[in-house]
């Protein structure tokens, strides 16, 4: 059976596309098979992983708008292990779209589960607002991961987040669960970023991944290339923390 993850947090920057294409890569470097769900309209998740996003055929905006199956829409073998579902500007109408459309919260699951029994992991990349389109990552998802940055406003907004995942829990999917946090843009170097790590651990009951991703200029030079950091620099530190990481999220899923 397949784990679907949403990655989440409405904060932008905080390292959340970075995470989705890196964990999809090193999951699938682990032998998973692995669907990457393309659901930021900025489609960076889609180029980060080499999809040449505004020459696809068919996106995710296809799918919500009835025009393609998911089928036609996945762009397969991207790199060794990985499918992606291909995002790009087109999505920032689907929200126009969907107004007084039925059952809106569950396109992408409903689509999503007609495939899911291909795969080991489906990773949703969400966008940086809680709108319709988080939603239907949420419906979809078994779990949220939550990146946060090792920087000083790193809690705020986290409450709105966890609020909205306990109300599609109640209302919507009720399997729904916190995957964990996930730090990113630590800086070993800086005492702020241990403090922030401290205080969320005092101030969160939630898993807390005990891989932390450090800032390295590798892991922001990736994307530019189209490769995942595993691919780019495995020797790099980002390369060894996704790959950690991974490795937390394959055993948790054996735990559970």
């Amino acid at each position: 059976m397949s784990r679907i993850i949403a990655i989440a947090n409405q904060k932008g920057g905080v390292g959340k596309t970075t995470t989705a294409i890196n964990l999809s890569s090193c999951l699938a470097s682990f032998g998973k098979k692995v669907l990457s769900v393309d659901l930021d309209p900025q489609g960076n998740m889609s180029s980060g992983l080499g999809v040449d996003k505004d020459d696809v055929e068919y996106s995710v905006y296809d799918l919500i708008i009835g025009n393609a199956e998911i089928e036609k829409c996945i762009c397969e073998n991207v790199i060794e292990n990985v499918d992606v579902l291909p995002s790009n500007i087109n999505l920032s109408a689907a929200e126009i779209e969907l107004i007084g459309v039925d059952n809106k919260e569950y396109i992408i699951k409903n689509e999503v589960d007609r495939v899911r029994d291909n795969y080991d992991y489906i990773i949703i990349d969400c966008p940086p607002a809680l709108s319709m389109l988080t939603i239907n990552a949420m419906t979809t998802a078994d779990s949220v991961l939550v990146p946060i940055q090792c920087e000083y406003y790193a809690l705020e907004g986290l409450s709105q987040l966890i609020h909205t995942i306990e109300l599609v829990q109640e209302r919507l999917n009720p399997s729904l669960t916190i995957e964990g946090v996930v730090f990113t843009m630590y800086d070993a170097r800086t005492n702020l970023s241990l403090q922030v790590v401290e205080n969320v651990k005092d101030n969160l009951e939630q898993t807390i991944y005990k891989t932390i991703i450090p800032r390295n200029i590798r892991l922001a030079e990736a994307p530019s290339y189209g490769m995942p950091i595993n691919l780019y620099d495995p020797r790099s530190a980002g390369a060894e923390s996704y790959m950690l990481l991974a490795e937390e999220v394959i055993h948790k899923g054996e735990e559970d």
